[in-house]
């Protein structure tokens, strides 16, 4: 009887050669696997399945791991309002964590003895796959040819055309990786430090001329309405978002950051809705939230995005992390108003029960209501009182 090997699938070159190569050269019972997140649509899926199924795969499953996407991880995102260096709300490697567990969780299903990816060793994505595959099912061992064999996509195509494989050969210009949480856009432009990519490689046109205005409903913490419709699933919510904004050319940029193994990259992103979501949650806390809040969170945040960007989604620490955030949204309930325009939008203002700028209490430079000025003057001496015994006792008054 053959060993089983699940295969993370994508019907692109690199795991049709690995299906193949799996099948061919080791002996192998293959058993193919593609993890939706929300960026197939069913028609691909029907293409990829007929691939692997020439290829003479012993099974091929779709397995769709959305709602889990959002409910494990991209809703942190949002309460931690992540953007890793300011700009990348992590559209690939939050994702890339749910699969390779969604892998994992099928390679127990059907009690398979090799689990297998089509990585390259350049890039992040091994790290991460190794990752989960080590601590989820660290009995089994991985296989990565594209990676071990040290292949270049010429020998790949070489391979496959030798065993008859049909497929376009012709390489796209741009890489493209669509999920519920962006898109990423990779080109000759992204390889390089100083170019930026033209308008002809975003995957969405813009189309949008006039300005539009949505509102956004958050309950605690997370994005459940869109204009007149309250109640949504937050999964559905985005994506509504995400068909009404793409249309602007909002939410396109260019990454620059740092690797997992330790150089530089770049990657174009493309992803109205999650840019728009986070900016217009992280205005609802700036209402809702005390000074102390946001910046315990900011701290967390930061550390929290760059953790799952290198595949340490299931690290426990980062369960001690959500709890935190989590428990911090208990307030961050209302409304946002955002007005779209080509290339750009504004978060206009918000309006919430919870909203801390609150006229009762005062109004910012202008009118207090709740102290007197004789309780500003002994606050001020006694906030500043330890100050002014340093520069007494040194005699430094330098700035």
């Amino acid at each position: 009887m053959k060993q089983k090997v699940v295969l993370a699938y994508s019907g692109g070159l690199d795991t049709t050669y690995c299906a193949l190569y799996l099948k061919n050269e080791l002996n192998l019972d293959v058993h193919a696997v593609i993890v939706q997140t929300g960026g197939f649509s069913d028609e691909e899926f029907n293409l990829v399945e007929k691939r692997a199924i020439s290829l003479g795969v012993s099974s091929f499953k779709v397995v769709d791991v959305t709602q889990k996407y959002y409910d494990s991880c991209i809703k942190y995102l949002v309460y931690g309002n992540v953007l890793k260096n300011a700009v990348y709300p992590l559209s690939v490697s939050a994702e890339r964590m749910l699969q390779a567990i969604a892998v994992a969780d099928y390679v127990k299903e059907v009690g398979a003895d090799f689990v297998a990816h089509g990585s390259t060793g350049a890039g992040n994505d091994q790290v991460r796959f190794d990752m989960v595959f080590q601590s989820a099912i660290p009995h089994v061992k991985i296989l990565t040819p594209i990676r071990d064999k040290r292949l270049s996509r010429e020998e790949e195509i070489e391979y496959l055309k030798a065993n008859n494989v049909e497929m376009n050969f012709e390489k796209a210009q741009y890489s493209i990786n669509k999920g519920l949480w962006g898109t990423s856009v990779g080109g000759k432009e992204t390889l390089t430090s100083n170019g930026y990519l033209p308008e002809s490689a975003w995957p969405t046109p813009v189309t949008a001329s006039e300005q539009l205005d949505v509102v956004l409903h958050f309950e605690k913490g997370e994005l459940v309405g869109l204009n007149e419709q309250i109640g949504l699933n937050p999964v559905v919510a985005i994506q509504q978002l995400q068909s009404i904004a793409q249309s602007f050319g909002i939410g396109r940029d260019v990454h620059v950051g740092d690797t997992i193994i330790g150089i530089k990259g770049r990657v174009g992103f493309e992803a109205a809705a999650p840019v728009i979501i986070i900016k217009a949650h992280h205005l609802l806390e700036k209402h809702t939230l005390t000074k102390w809040q946001m910046y315990w969170k900011d701290q967390l945040s930061t550390w929290y995005g760059n953790w799952l960007h290198e595949g340490m989604m299931l690290d426990p620490t980062m369960r001690n992390v959500e709890v935190f955030m989590e428990d911090t949204q208990r307030q961050v309930t209302g409304k946002v108003y955002i007005t779209l325009y080509p290339y750009r939008f504004v978060v206009t203002g918000i309006d919430s029960e919870h909203d801390l700028m609150n006229s009762k209490f005062g109004s910012y430079g202008e009118m207090n209501n709740t102290w007197n000025g004789d309780d500003v003057k002994g606050f001020a001496k006694i906030f500043g009182n330890q100050v002014a015994i340093y520069h007494a006792v040194n005699n430094d008054t330098k700035a």
